[in-house]
């Protein structure tokens, strides 16, 4: 009969192996890829993405994105580093939207943008906020979040923004707030005098 002694290093040396295996295999299932969090693999991914939205072969708008996927079951296309460029009657660019990401659901080609989200017009019109939402049918943009607009040293602010992609005609829906620059440079802002 063996003692007792002789057996039990390689008996733990063999439970501490089959221990480190187990815990490393434990450290791979926790990583999580998270492209693969929601369970759903894309079923294409692109970089330098570009779409082209057209009325009767009249440029609308055009979506670039630095990487895109596309969800087939879904009719989604999810971009990052997203650049839309809006087109006038006359076919020229009137204003660029750029966001950190976004949406575009291929059906009805609506649009969502997120991140550091900025529309700039030609004439010089900016808009920023986190998250906005395009509605293609009715070329309208809108944002329940809190929007900044300045244009030409005026600078509105407020939550429950719609606009056209121009900027041309939009409004507030809650918690306005104005600062307006004067004729000699000076600030108007509510309740307050010239400063």
């Amino acid at each position: 009969m063996r003692p007792l002694g002789t057996s039990y290093p390689v008996v733990l040396l063999a439970m501490l192996t089959a221990l480190s295996l187990s815990l490393a295999g434990c450290e791979r299932r926790g990583q999580v890829d998270p492209g693969v969090s929601t369970g759903e693999l894309p079923d294409q991914e692109v970089a330098d993405f570009s779409v082209t939205e057209t009325d009767e072969g009249h440029p609308q708008w055009t979506m670039y994105a630095r990487s895109a996927s596309m969800f087939n079951a879904r009719n989604l296309i999810v971009a990052h580093g997203v650049r839309v460029d809006f087109f006038g009657e006359d076919g020229a660019r009137s204003s660029t939207l750029t966001a950190r990401e976004g949406e575009l659901h291929q059906l009805r080609r609506n649009m969502v943008a997120r991140g550091n989200v900025v529309l700039q017009t030609a004439e010089g019109t900016r808009m920023s906020t986190e998250e906005l939402r395009f509605l293609n049918r009715e070329q309208k943009i809108v944002s329940d979040d809190f929007v900044r607009v300045e244009r030409a040293g005026d600078v509105l602010t407020g939550y429950g923004f719609e606009s056209d992609p121009r900027l041309e005609h939009f409004e507030f829906k809650r918690q306005v707030k104005a600062t307006v620059r004067t004729r000699s440079g000076g600030v108007l802002e509510p309740g307050k005098g010239e400063h």
